[in-house]
């Protein structure tokens, strides 16, 4: 994710960490060539372009201009909810923090903890497609089997046996465990809720009839601009393409917020952060240090 103060207007016209422009460059640059193309014959045989009028290119353009901020405000909403989610997966790994300092058993309390994180840097592991059990291992207080279909759920299986074991003997009160078992029911939500994301992305009719209007707009719109533009077409062109290939990009990117691009969501923070705050819970002093922003991008 980029984190940076408001940029200024030399920033604005020149930045490139975070932009969309690297993406859609070749598209963009393609485009504007056959722009000039398209002006050259028209310079050349100006009869071609005669009865071209630019009425159909304007309702195109306002139609797949609506079109395209509905796809991109689902997909923000799907970025945005997946950021609220981490949230409150943060929120019950605190509330656990919180509940188990009753427990009188450092070594009972310090493996439910460590299970915790282990769960969020196996949950992270899923969603970015990575190594779960190599993510996770060194937390665990039990080895979950490599076979195991779903390991971060398994991981919160064990904390709640180990709930349940406290609560049977005694260790912590019936209300207690209850607390307990409503936080990890919170973090099986959370899971869900992300994985839900992952696995389901936009329906590919809706996403495909986009791309190829896309194209389609940008590819015919110098024949319109070509007679009363001029060479000034190829600018007008660039300009154009620029803005619905980067709004069609940005919408792929928002579309999955969980990976390793720039734009993705900082999950290695996030886990961090929880990383901090159990260690710190269990009385450690040399605490690893917060992830900051290298070159704008926090991951």
């Amino acid at each position: 994710m980029i984190v940076r103060s408001k940029p200024n207007l030399i920033n604005v016209l020149i930045s490139l960490k975070g932009s969309i422009a690297k993406r859609i460059a070749m598209r963009s640059l393609l485009v504007t060539v056959l722009a000039s193309a398209i002006v050259l014959v028209e310079t050349l045989h100006p009869a071609y372009f005669s009865r071209v009028n630019a009425t159909p290119f304007t309702l195109l353009g306002l139609s797949l201009s609506i079109f395209m901020s509905f796809r991109n405000n689902a997909c923000y909403d799907r970025w945005y909810e997946a950021r609220k989610t981490l949230g409150e997966m943060v929120i019950g790994i605190r509330s656990m923090i919180r509940e188990t300092q009753i427990i009188n058993n450092k070594q009972q309390r310090s493996e439910i903890l460590r299970n915790l994180c282990g769960f969020a840097h196996a949950l992270n592991a899923k969603l970015c497609k990575e190594d779960e059990l190599s993510a996770a291992g060194t937390w665990l207080s039990k080895l979950t089997p490599s076979n195991t279909p779903n390991i971060p759920e398994s991981i919160l299986q064990e904390v709640g046996q180990q709930c349940s074991a406290l609560a049977e003997s005694n260790e912590i009160s019936e209300w207690r465990y209850m607390l307990m078992a409503n936080h990890l029911s919170s973090l099986t939500s959370s899971q869900a809720i992300c994985e839900r994301i992952k696995s389901t992305p936009l329906p590919f009719p809706y996403t495909l009839l986009l791309h190829r209007t896309t194209y389609i707009f940008c590819i015919l719109l110098p024949f319109a601009m070509a007679e009363p533009l001029g060479w000034l077409t190829p600018i007008f062109t660039a300009i154009v393409s620029y803005t619905f290939f980067g709004l069609d990009a940005i919408g792929d990117e928002l579309e999955d917020p969980f990976g390793r691009d720039e734009n993705d969501l900082p999950t290695n923070a996030i886990v961090r952060n929880i990383e901090r705050e159990v260690l710190a819970a269990l009385g450690a002093t040399d605490l690893p240090p917060a992830l900051t922003p290298v070159d704008f991008v926090l991951n």
